[in-house]
């Protein structure tokens, strides 16, 4: 269990002595762990436990702490700043403030920093995966793997800075012109997820401040260190006080003094579709721009003509990539009625080879979830899908480390096929946000295309094929955002990532926060 934590007040009671004596000792135990991360460190001075506002490094007014978990252990490693709404005003003023001076900045000033930002980056890169893995769970690999999809965003923008400009118009009256200019908007609120706590960050910051405006930035109360790692660099490269404000704490009271002032003008969220409903609504009272990248529920689609082994391949890259706890993970798993034993022989080999354990240990490949709460969620979908006949090919539960091991307490659940699935169940029509793979299958073209569409999500989809024809009829059919042919590796820096229908609104790593 996650706790926030409140000063001890002093008194002479047999019970608080108790009490007294139960905190101390789990002071020493935290101090411990932290000390441990701390020396992993070629640059201590990354791990910071204090918010930042204004050019200073701040506690909460409340003096109240949130403890950062290893998701692995279930330890706290980290306390931060329980901030709220109080804090959250003071970072929108002085955002307010700096703006006026770094939205009037040449572009190539701007750029310059961003740069100087990119170089540090680049150059604290084993630190911040370390911190990365720490606090998210994720084995060490994939957060190298975050991390360098992640830098190529502020190397991109800070190359965009320069690149602001304006256009003119031809008018129907020949003896005149319209000029175009391009401006930033003020000041954005970016609020970010736990699955991807560096690239989500730079995706979001990066062409904000690049654009002149200023940012007040909310990381997940999960995983606030690396943001926090991301503040100390941004500061050391010369980002003045005031253009990036990060704040840890209650969601809650954030994003609810986010959304109520006037002066905030743009809000960048990632996150469940229930929330960015919620901010999309509050949002209205002034008219804020938003961008919501939400749920999804990626299905992956393999005609019979499909190369198989590499089929298979692709979906344990894509399925369980960060334990399954990404928005664009394969959910579904359609498989053509012809070919889908032998699929299935296949993908089942290749998940009971994934190695479950801590994201430290270098043999790992399959890491915790982030929270008890997570296993919960994952367990209730898998034992519903069990109930209504599916079948667990492998995987369907927790694993046993013992009661010994440090793992025990650790958010486990282990790499999961699930055969016979069916579209009643929890695992057709939620994301599932977990290492479990529910295989379904068609027997024909229509009927795939009909089962992938048939959900409220739209941001991304997969299917595998040697049909060149088949490629431009079923893309084009597929009601996602983004559509994998033969390749679940569809993002970079370069490209539009978005969805439809309910998994969000705009597109990310194409437009700047310009007006």
């Amino acid at each position: 269990m996650r706790r926030v934590l409140a000063y001890l007040p002093s008194g002479g009671s047999g019970l608080r002595s108790q009490a007294g004596n139960a905190v101390a000792t789990a002071n020493r135990a935290f101090a411990t762990l932290h000390s441990d991360l701390q020396a992993q460190l070629s640059d201590p001075d990354l791990l910071k436990q204090q918010a930042y506002v204004g050019g200073r490094w701040i506690d909460s007014q409340s003096g109240q702490t949130i403890e950062v978990l290893d998701p692995a252990t279930g330890k706290p490693i980290a306390r931060v700043p329980n901030c709220g709404g109080a804090e959250t005003r003071q970072a929108i003023a002085a955002a307010e403030i700096q703006f006026k001076e770094w939205g009037r900045r040449p572009g190539k000033e701007r750029a310059t920093i961003l740069r100087r930002w990119f170089d540090l980056v680049v150059a604290a890169r084993e630190d911040i995966c370390r911190l990365m893995t720490a606090e998210s769970g994720k084995p060490l690999a994939e957060a190298r793997a975050e991390f360098d999809n992640g830098v190529s965003s502020i190397e991109w923008f800070a190359e965009e800075a320069k690149r602001t400009c304006g256009d003119v118009v031809e008018s129907p009256d020949r003896h005149r012109r319209f000029m175009v200019l391009k401006q930033p908007i003020g000041v954005a609120g970016a609020i970010t997820p736990w699955n991807f706590p560096f690239s989500m960050i730079t995706r979001k910051v990066s062409p904000a401040l690049a654009a002149g405006c200023t940012v007040v930035l909310k990381p997940s109360e999960l995983t606030p260190l690396t943001a926090f790692a991301l503040m100390e660099l941004a500061e050391r490269a010369g980002v003045p006080p005031g253009a990036l404000n990060v704040l840890s704490g209650s969601a809650q009271q954030i994003s609810d003094a986010l959304m109520e002032s006037e002066v905030v003008r743009k809000i960048g969220f990632t996150g469940s579709t229930r929330v960015g409903k919620l901010l999309m609504q509050a949002a209205a009272g002034t008219v804020k721009r938003v961008s919501l990248e939400l749920g999804g529920n990626a299905p992956f689609i393999i005609f019979p003509d499909a190369d198989l082994d590499k089929a298979a391949r692709a979906v344990v890259a894509s399925s369980h990539r960060n334990a399954g706890q990404t928005c664009i993970c394969t959910n579904r798993v359609l498989v053509h009625e012809d070919v889908h034993d032998a699929f299935v022989d296949q993908l089942v080999a290749k998940v009971r080879a994934l190695q479950l354990g801590p994201g430290s240990d270098p043999g790992t490949t399959h890491g915790p979830l982030i929270t008890a709460a997570a296993v919960d969620g994952v367990e209730a979908k898998v034992q519903d899908a069990l109930a209504k006949g599916a079948v667990a090919a492998c995987g369907g539960r927790r694993p046993d480390w013992g009661a010994g091991s440090p793992l025990a307490g650790g958010f486990f659940f282990e790499p999961t096929v699930l055969t016979g699935a069916t579209p009643d169940m929890r695992v057709f029509r939620e994301e599932v946000f977990g290492p479990v793979t529910p295989v379904f299958k068609f027997g024909s073209e229509d009927e795939a295309v009909e089962l992938a569409n048939d959900t409220e999500y739209g941001l991304a989809a997969y299917f595998f094929t040697r049909d060149v024809s088949r490629v431009w009829r079923v893309a084009e059919r597929l009601q996602y955002g983004m559509v994998g042919v033969n390749e679940v590796a569809i993002t970079a820096e370069v490209a539009p990532f978005g969805g439809v229908k309910q998994s969000g609104l705009g597109r990310r790593s194409v437009h700047m926060l310009l007006s």
